[in-house]
């Protein structure tokens, strides 16, 4: 690019610069997303923009290949369902490891590393919850260990981060409202709570999918903008399906409850976070009331 082509990415950015300055982003990091150094490393340098952009980003991640790997290394065989992971008593402690002493830290010390301010807080810090009910194909009632779900939130450590300027990334945990016990709270899920209970400006779930597409085959058609009913509409014909249902819904949900904007990207994309936010014909999907 020369100096010319350089000023005007700058200038094409500058009203999203003014329209999100003060305002709270939260990003949703999962996916192959997070299991390559590198891309962990481009969103992370993106935080950083948008927080010394003046915007408040708040980070909500997943962990899920890397839990994965150390329950097959401690001999307990991974088990989904209805896209859930099983959780049992040992199961957790595993996960409750995993997300608060490795990849939780990792990725604040990676922001710190980059110039930015971050602060890890665990999830059982953040969010209370339940055991999630659930059924099988034929209704019956189906067991999901220490899997749970979010009932409310608590955001004192979330306002003191933001006052000061500093990212909070959280893991997806909670407290559980009986015993004060782990949960294991789907990340997506996770996210989509703590942006209802913020009514934050942005949602921006960032995994290794290009967004919403009409046909799940082919990468080439994204859907750029849909809104809530469109969406249920996909999701009733099929063509969204499988995982991205609860995302979606989720998504939904979260518009339902006075987000501004939810949006899906590829993580795997460099610098996938900034192109999608401060361009103007962003990169995945957007979905809107």
């Amino acid at each position: 690019m020369n100096p010319a082509e350089k000023a005007d990415v700058l200038i094409e950015a500058l009203p999203y610069l003014q329209a999100f300055r003060s305002k709270t982003i939260l990003i949703k990091m999962g996916g192959s997303a997070m299991e390559n150094p590198e891309l962990v490393a481009n969103v992370m340098r993106d935080i950083v923009f948008l927080e010394v952009a003046g915007i408040n980003p708040i980070v909500v991640h997943g962990g899920g290949k890397a839990i994965s790997a150390v329950m097959e290394k401690s001999g307990i065989e991974a088990k989904f369902i209805n896209g859930l992971r099983y959780t049992c008593d040992e199961a957790i402690d595993i996960v409750s490891n995993v997300l608060s002493n490795e990849i939780n830290p990792g990725l604040v010390r990676m922001i710190r590393d980059l110039g930015g301010k971050a602060i890890g807080i665990p999830g059982t810090d953040i969010f209370f919850g339940e055991k999630m009910k659930s059924t099988d194909s034929d209704g019956e009632a189906v067991d999901l260990g220490r899997v749970g779900e979010v009932i409310g939130c608590q955001l004192e450590n979330m306002h003191a981060a933001n006052k000061a300027g500093i990212v909070p990334v959280i893991s997806p945990l909670a407290a559980e409202l009986a015993t004060g016990k782990p949960l294991n709270i789907n990340a997506d899920l996770a996210a989509a709570a703590l942006a209802k209970e913020l009514r934050v400006s942005k949602l921006v779930y960032l995994s290794d999918v290009p967004g919403l597409l009409s046909d799940p085959k082919d990468p080439s058609t994204l859907i750029k903008s849909i809104n809530r009913a469109q969406a249920e509409a996909l999701i009733i014909d099929g063509t969204i399906s499988g995982g991205m249902i609860p995302k979606v819904r989720s998504a939904v949900d979260a518009l339902n409850a006075g987000v501004r904007k939810v949006h899906f990207i590829d993580g795997r994309l460099p610098h996938a976070l900034l192109l999608e936010i401060f361009t103007d014909g962003g990169i995945g999907t957007e979905v809107i009331r």
